[in-house]
């Protein structure tokens, strides 16, 4: 079946008696452009290898093989079972296998996906294979370890653009409008970070001056997107990018050309194919978005080039050591734009973004059952699939951020410079790395691997301390503990400021740095230094724990936080009190009322948007259901004051009312956001565009205040492939009866629904406030969670990013109550699903018991004193 597993065990076993060294590998996708395309194109393989003499397979996802040899002579085909092609013992030493096969194209992103543009009709492929979908394309052994040269040769319409690993070629005309397009082969690679770009791509050519040379550097997406491709500032960023990993890794780019392609429906933000870099074509903005959506698009784009040294110069040797690739990139990527915003300037404060973003992200998942430690027992593909999440990412790199701060940023580099020189073009595991930094560093890191990788669970720490009649610490300590479940004690490297409110400005006027072990450390050097107002643990957010505020510190926050200028120290304060909210220690109509206070001074970006969406989940599911009417005004009317003195034109502008539409409940709010559609009390500067637009029509689809019609006439206004996702995702968030029965048939039950369509009505399904109309569908998400936990029905095909779309967004989070979570628990047990199906619906029901709490939490802080 499409989803077929590959352990650990076979792969390792397979790489005892074969080895791959060359794929070269034609694919004719002609009949991809015509008027009446099928859905498959063929594919041929040549696979030169090294055998050890044992039989051993091939990994293909094909409709079916027409032929195969080894050196010639024929393979029995009656051996492929749809995606494994055995392959016989042979003679050790070197051979040349051939396979001839007929794959499919997708619609779910994953293999090679096939777009038909309704703006034009225009016809797009580009290839995601990551982890383990390079098989859905020619024949191969699809692991990491079994790195080989790729050679592409592509038969396509004359007139398409044809992109893949090596450096761009012209065609040769084969007549009858057809073109030959035949690529140099690549260094060793593995077959995920193999690619093929092909249609009618608009296309920017530039150039990347790397230390290795001057590279081809093309910027390319679908035609009815060329305006909006910003390719300048898309290959300004690449060059710094080039000019700070070559610096820092001492390692120059490996590959002779860097092209970055801009696709649609693609299921991630981007990937990191050697040398073919796609993203995910939401990237190139229709309309007026801030300064954070461009930051965040760079960081994309770091992240994505660091991947070129780290994943695809060296690579994991098996996915086990996934972070190696994941968190170094996230790392790397916040890294390099803080060294950019050095040497170029700017107001961009990356860390301060990446702990008020991503390390929130990483907090969440790290306090969820499913936990897992950096470094995970990944024993097959569908862990593996599992674990592309905020530990993996965002917890690797902010791990990998302490280790800098204990190492030191020299012996870091340095470290890592001499890795890439001795692995290059291989393959490694943990220990490889560690090797190099502890000889770099003069430091055994043992202790680090041990605590730090191969341990789950996040460390509380917080400030124990006297003071004496003039305010002067007598004693001062940090405490550390640990959940029960995960009760591991880490070494953390950690800053203490003292804050002191200064001409109404919190000021820094003390801190201190160092190490911190065990379950106290004392700190003789702030005795006899004045505890200000504010202790803050973790000042400069060097280490990844929760912090928790003594009781005066806490309260000088809540009452000066818009006084609190370091950026980092305000993330840091944010990530608390969004902690404390989460463990039930405040009240969510607290926290409501201190995102509305810090808002209106706050300047980062990240943390404009991530706390106004932390307030509307607290007045919202975090929020009893018999006050969320209260609570809702509150943070409508409350976000309307902040809209009114708000800037014209700025960026917190945009934000704030993108927020206050997103609160709109009550008729006074429904009403002045249907106005701003026909230009009705517009606040100064605030445009009206197209992304907007769109909010406001779901918006108003959700609340009944529209129907139907009024979504067609938005997409008449728009009528895009985009426009068509919206309108979808607005259909679905309808509330009657006849359109959420058709929002859940397109999301569980039909096929053709293309990915980024699905995802947008999967999405769209669920409202506060529609509990009357969906209460039915509490059962119908056990039912369809049970049909892809068997792979029933249109779960034998569809791909494994569609499955978690609708087991992440289908889940009833507007039903949630103690009964649903005890059915749910129940039906867990009874059923024993999947390990996808089982870990997604354990994430939901930890989530939704923690919003019972902060409910519970809500009832207390809403009674009379």
């Amino acid at each position: 079946m499409a989803t077929a597993n590959i352990t650990r065990t076979e792969a390792e076993q397979r790489s005892a008696v074969v080895r791959a060294h060359a794929y070269r590998v034609t694919v004719d996708v002609t009949e991809a452009a015509t008027d009446q395309p099928g859905r498959t194109f063929t594919s041929r393989t040549e696979l030169d290898l090294t055998s050890q003499g044992p039989a051993t397979y091939l990994d293909l996802i094909a409709e079916s093989v027409s032929a195969a040899t080894v050196d010639g002579e024929p393979i029995p085909l009656d051996g492929f079972n749809g995606y494994r092609l055995p392959l016989p013992e042979m003679e050790p030493g070197d051979h040349t296998v051939v396979v001839e096969a007929l794959c499919r194209f997708s619609i779910t992103g994953e293999g090679l996906h096939r777009f038909v543009d309704p703006s034009d009709g225009k016809v797009y492929l580009y290839s995601q294979f990551e982890t383990a979908d390079a098989r859905r394309m020619f024949a191969n052994f699809e692991q990491p370890d079994q790195k080989a040269t790729f050679q592409l040769t592509v038969l396509a319409p004359q007139h398409w653009e044809v992109i893949s690993n090596s450096a761009r070629v012209k065609p040769e005309d084969l007549g009858d409008g057809v073109g030959r397009w035949v690529h140099a082969p690549t260094p060793p690679v593995s077959t995920y970070i193999t690619a093929l770009v092909a249609g009618e791509y608009h296309v920017v050519d530039g150039e990347i001056r790397s230390a290795a040379g001057v590279l081809p550097a093309a910027v390319a997406c679908r035609a009815s997107l060329a305006e909006f491709l910003d390719a300048d500032r898309i290959l300004q960023t690449a060059q710094r990018g080039f000019e700070v990993f070559e610096d820092t890794f001492g390692v120059p780019y490996a590959f002779d050309s860097y092209d970055q392609i801009f696709v649609p429906e693609f299921n991630a933000g981007a990937m990191e194919n050697a040398g073919c870099v796609t993203f995910r074509d939401e990237y190139l903005f229709r309309f007026r978005v801030t300064s954070r959506e461009m930051e965040s698009r760079d960081n994309t784009i770091l992240h994505e080039l660091a991947h070129m040294w780290f994943g695809d110069l060296v690579t994991m040797l098996w996915w086990d050591d996934l972070w190696l690739n994941e968190s170094f990139a996230e790392w790397a990527s916040h890294f390099a734009a803080d060294e950019i915003a050095r040497r170029h300037g700017g107001d961009a404060n990356p860390w301060a973004a990446f702990s008020n973003e991503r390390k929130a992200w990483a907090y969440l998942q790290d306090q969820l059952s499913t936990t897992h430690p950096i470094a995970a027992d990944m024993g097959d593909l569908e862990k593996v699939e599992q674990n592309f999440d905020g530990i993996t990412y965002a917890k690797g790199a902010s791990v990998l951020k302490l280790l800098v701060s204990f190492v030191g940023t020299d012996a870091f580099a340095a470290g890592v410079t001499e890795y890439f020189h001795k692995h290059a073009w291989g393959n490694t595991t943990l220990r490889d790395l560690l090797v190099e930094l502890e000889a770099s560093s003069g430091r055994d890191l043992s202790w680090f691997t041990g605590q730090w990788l191969e341990t789950a669970g996040v460390n509380t720490l917080r400030a124990d301390f006297d003071v004496d009649d003039d305010g002067l610490f007598t004693r001062f300590a940090i405490t550390q503990s640990a959940s029960k479940e995960y009760p591991t004690l880490r070494r953390h490297r950690l800053g203490i400021g003292i804050f002191t409110l200064t001409d109404g400005e919190l000021l820094r006027t003390h801190r201190v740095e160092l190490d911190v072990d065990g379950p106290s450390t004392d700190i003789p050097d702030l005795v006899g230094v004045h505890r200000g107002d504010v202790v803050l643990v973790n000042d400069g957010d060097l280490t990844y724990t929760k912090v928790r505020f003594d009781a005066d510190s806490a309260a000088a926050l809540v009452e000066h936080i818009d006084s609190l200028s370091d950026p980092l120290a305000r993330a840091v304060t944010w990530s608390s009190f969004w902690d404390s909210v989460r463990d039930g220690d405040i009240a969510p109509q607290d926290f409501v009322r201190l995102a509305l206070r810090g808002i209106h001074s706050e300047t980062d970006m990240a943390a404009i948007s991530t706390v106004l969406s932390q307030a509307a989940l607290c007045s919202g599911r975090f929020t009893a259901p018999e006050l969320r009417v209260e609570a809702n005004a509150r943070l409508a009317s409350g976000l309307a004051r902040l809209l009114q003195h708000a800037e014209p034109g700025s960026d917190k502008q945009l934000v704030i009312a993108k927020a206050l539409v997103g609160a709109a409940r009550s008729s006074e709010a429904v009403e002045l956001v249907r106005g701003w559609l026909v230009g009705e009390e517009v606040p100064d500067g605030l445009a009206v565009d197209t992304g907007l637009r769109w909010s406001i029509v779901a918006a108003l689809a959700r609340l009944g205040a529209v129907d139907d019609s009024a979504i067609e006439a938005e997409l008449q206004r728009d009528n895009t492939s985009a426009g068509a996702e919206r309108a979808a995702g607005a259909r679905a968030g309808l509330p009657d009866p006849e359109h959420k029965a058709e929002a859940w048939r397109l999301a569980t039950d039909d096929a053709e629904v293309p990915n980024e369509t699905h995802r947008n009505i999967a999405m769209g399904f669920w409202h506060l406030g529609q509990e009357d109309i969906t209460a039915g569908y509490a059962d119908a998400y056990l039912d369809v969670a049970g049909s892809i936990s068997r792979r029933e029905g249109i779960w034998a095909e569809r791909g494994y990013a569609a499955m978690g779309t609708v087991l992440r967004w289908l889940f009833p989070d507007p039903l949630i109550s103690s009964e649903l979570v005890e059915r749910y628990d129940a039906w867990l047990l009874e059923t024993e699903p999947n390990p996808q199906v089982q870990r997604s619906v354990t994430e939901r029901l930890d989530e939704a018991r923690r919003a019972l709490n902060c409910q519970a939490r809500s009832r207390v802080a809403a009674r009379p004193e």
